[in-house]
Formats: C-alpha cells, sequence, structure tokens
C-alpha cells in the first residue's frame, strides 16, 4: 500500500522563485530565504518520496472565472511552469504521477467530495516557487508530483473544516493505493500578507506564531475559524492557509516537528516547516472495504456488451485526440481541418493511429480508443455525418438497418447548427 512519510508547509510567495532566479544566495537579504529550504532539501533528499502531493492555489493564471473550483486535482502526466506575464521561468517540467492521481480522485468522489479534474494547464509560482528551492532540477525534478489547485480567491471559498475533512479523505485515498509507493504531503500558501487595497502590506508575527503552533498541536482549532477570522487575524490573502488543514489532516494525529522557520522580508510572512508522521499502521481490512466503496459506482459495467465508461484514465490516455477533434467549436479550427488536414494533425502531434481513424471516420475504433461521442458528433457535423449515421456506424449496421430499431425511421439530425441544413442518406 501507499504510505505518508510526512509532509512540508511553505510559503508560496514568488519572491521564492525570484531570490533563486536571481541569484541572491549571497546577498544578506535574501540568503535566509535559501537558508530556511536547505533542511528542507536534505530530508527530501534523505527520505526519497517516491510521490509529492503538492496542495496550492493559482493566482489567476491557468484557472479564470470563466469555470473556478473549489478543489481541483491534477490528472495528468506532466505540468509546465507557467506564464503569469513576464514569461515563465526556465524550470524542466514536472512529471505527474498519473495512476496514484486516478486512484485518489476517484476515492474523494467516493468519500463525496466533489472534485473537477485537470490536465494540460501550467502551473504557477503557488506551486513552482517554493518546490525550486526544495528540491534540485538542473535538469529534471528527481519526483513525481499530484498537484490540488484549491479555489481560496473567490468567495464563498472552501471553509477551514472543509478543507480538513478532505484531508481526512485524502490521507484514506493515498493508503487505499494497492502499490507500495511513499508520499510526503506540501502544503502552500501564506503566513500573513495581504496584497491588495489599503491594508496591503499587512502583517502579524504573533498570529503567525500561533497558527504554526496550533497546525502542529491542536489543528482542530483552526477548523473553527472563518475566513473573516483569518483575514482579521493575518490579512486578506493570507486565508489561503486553510490548505495547511488539508496536509494537517492527511497526517495523523501524532505528528514529529523537525524542522521550522520564519522570516519576513517583504510582503509575506515566508515559513517552511517539516512533520514526520508517527501514526499507526492503517487497517488493511478497513481500506479493502474502502476500495470495494470506490468501486462500486461502475462495478458491473465493464460487462455491458458495447460499453465504454468515460474514466480519468481514459481522458488522460485519449486527451490528445479528444483535445483536437473538440476543437472543432472553433471556425478556423473547421476550416483548417476540411482544407489542410495532415498539417493540423503535426501540429497538434497526432499519432499514425490516431490520424488514420480520423481519415477513415472509423467511429467505432475511435470510441475503442478512447475517444467520447460528444466530441464525435462534432466531427460528423463539420464532415457532413449525422449522428445517426454514427451510431449505426458504432452497431455495425447500416443506415437503413439502424432505423428499423427506432420509433421514428428516416429522422436525420445532428449537433445545433444554421437552420436549414440537410443530411445525404
Amino acid at each position: 500500500m501507499a504510505r505518508i512519510l510526512g509532509a512540508v508547509a511553505t510559503s508560496h510567495s514568488p519572491t521564492i522563485g525570484f531570490a533563486l532566479d536571481a541569484r541572491k544566495q549571497d546577498d544578506p537579504v535574501w540568503a535566509p530565504i535559501f537558508a530556511s529550504y536547505e533542511p528542507v532539501r536534505e530530508w527530501l533528499g534523505r527520505t526519497h518520496p517516491d510521490v509529492l502531493f503538492v496542495i496550492y492555489n493559482d493566482h489567476v493564471t491557468s484557472f479564470f472565472f470563466d469555470h473556478y473550483s473549489h478543489f481541483t486535482l491534477g490528472i495528468g502526466e506532466r505540468y509546465e511552469p507557467a506564464d503569469e506575464g513576464g514569461g515563465a521561468r526556465a524550470l524542466p517540467t514536472l512529471r505527474g504521477h498519473a495512476a496514484l492521481a486516478h486512484h485518489i480522485g476517484r476515492s474523494l468522489v467516493a468519500d463525496e467530495f466533489d472534485l473537477s479534474f485537470f490536465q494540460d494547464r501550467p502551473l504557477d509560482h503557488g506551486c513552482f516557487s517554493p518546490l525550486s528551492l526544495m528540491c534540485p532540477h538542473e535538469t529534471a525534478w528527481p519526483t513525481p508530483v499530484i498537484p490540488l489547485q484549491v479555489g481560496v480567491l473567490q468567495f464563498p471559498a472552501p471553509s477551514a473544516l472543509r478543507c480538513y475533512k478532505l484531508g481526512k479523505a485524502l490521507r484514506r485515498g493515498i493508503e487505499s493505493y494497492p502499490e507500495d509507493l511513499s508520499v510526503v504531503i506540501v502544503a502552500t500558501g501564506g503566513l500573513s500578507h495581504q496584497v491588495h487595497g489599503e491594508r496591503a502590506g499587512f502583517n502579524n508575527r504573533e498570529w503567525d506564531m500561533e497558527f504554526l503552533d496550533r497546525i502542529e498541536n491542536d489543528p482542530a482549532a483552526l477548523t473553527q475559524l472563518t475566513h473573516a477570522d483569518y483575514a482579521r487575524l493575518g490579512g486578506m490573502e493570507s486565508s489561503e492557509v486553510v490548505m495547511w488543514l488539508i496536509m494537517r489532516a492527511a497526517l495523523s494525529d501524532r505528528v514529529r516537528k523537525v524542522h521550522q522557520t520564519y522570516y519576513l522580508p517583504s510582503m509575506t510572512a515566508l515559513a517552511t516547516a517539516i512533520y514526520e508522521d508517527l501514526g499507526p499502521e492503517p487497517d488493511e481490512r478497513a481500506l479493502a472495504e474502502h476500495r470495494a466503496r470506490m468501486a462500486r459506482p461502475l462495478a458491473g459495467a465493464e460487462q455491458l456488451p458495447g460499453t465504454y465508461p468515460f474514466t480519468l484514465e481514459t481522458s488522460v490516455r485519449a486527451y490528445r485526440l479528444n483535445r483536437f477533434l473538440h476543437q472543432l467549436v472553433a471556425p478556423g479550427h473547421r476550416r483548417r481541418f476540411l482544407s489542410e488536414p495532415e498539417t493540423l494533425f503535426a501540429e497538434y502531434g497526432l499519432t499514425a493511429d490516431e490520424c488514420d481513424m480520423v481519415r477513415r471516420r472509423d467511429w467505432r475504433a475511435m470510441i475503442h480508443y478512447g475517444v467520447i461521442f460528444f466530441v464525435l458528433e462534432k466531427l460528423g457535423a463539420v464532415v457532413g455525418v449525422s449522428n445517426l449515421h454514427i451510431y449505426a456506424a458504432m452497431r455495425g449496421e447500416l443506415l437503413d438497418e439502424f432505423w428499423k430499431t427506432r420509433n421514428a425511421p428516416g429522422a436525420l439530425y445532428s449537433v445545433a447548427g444554421p437552420a436549414g441544413r440537410t443530411w445525404e442518406k
């Protein structure tokens, strides 16, 4: 089974990444930042975890308010550094651990957390800023990550108590993974700071020290504070420290703090801490029951002939082709697909097999490959093939044969488009 070794808690101010990129190691103003991460780097090098589960919030970089979720789990295989306005930092791509991410996603949903899932989105300084001092990365990162983006910038935001409950469920999700893996939880954010309005520059060292004590020894007390309480005590943006409660609840009640630092160079109070998990071995029977509960929603679906549930694994595996076909909703992409498909195939990096399925309009093969039907009907609309033609082809029937199974034979239709469109039989 997977096991949680412990956790790292860290601020995620862009100050951290700036200090590294500007080579400020020997500058007395910036040197304490580097010193605070040396024990973290040494501890990770010594414990050598297989996966880092990183809890962070995006800063309106990859996630905007056209669709903003409370908990968004990364399920992909790689994560690029984001361009936050001045160009992306010169950092290697992070590897994901898709298999564990998919398991955790199913586990959290089974525990009734309503998640969003993402892939193919870059990560901003909320993730990369602390990681760049925590881990060596001259040519590649040593450890794959699973990012959890928490939507704390737009209210209503997840409460401290909701985050704590998520952490309890996260522990169950990790420990129920059947393969032997070691995991370190990384919580980012805070400490005291406010970056907007007339209160910009607010800090509260006394509260920061109290928070660091409580997160170690009495985290349940922190769950009773509202976002207004966190704003009053630490500044409005400091309420992102509710993410630390996900980390703390994912650990057992018994932890040993082996490192802690605190430094206030400018706007954000920067802290680092390491907690080793001293909890007992998990109950194997309880974990087996949890895995069975996770599997229950789709149990038996695999025995339904001609039925292929669109799972997280399928979504990641067939993402490239699904993305290509989804782009047919854009007029420019449609025009290029009809006029220069081979050039477009190459630009999107489609494999030879993927190109062949699209060229042949092999609807059943694409379904078997992992393409979701609702982009197939977009392709049909573009090339002049009705939904009924696609349904018949997937069943291995001619259109007339399929019509015999319908209550309204002769009806041809597709997804919405300009009025007056007709379909050829």
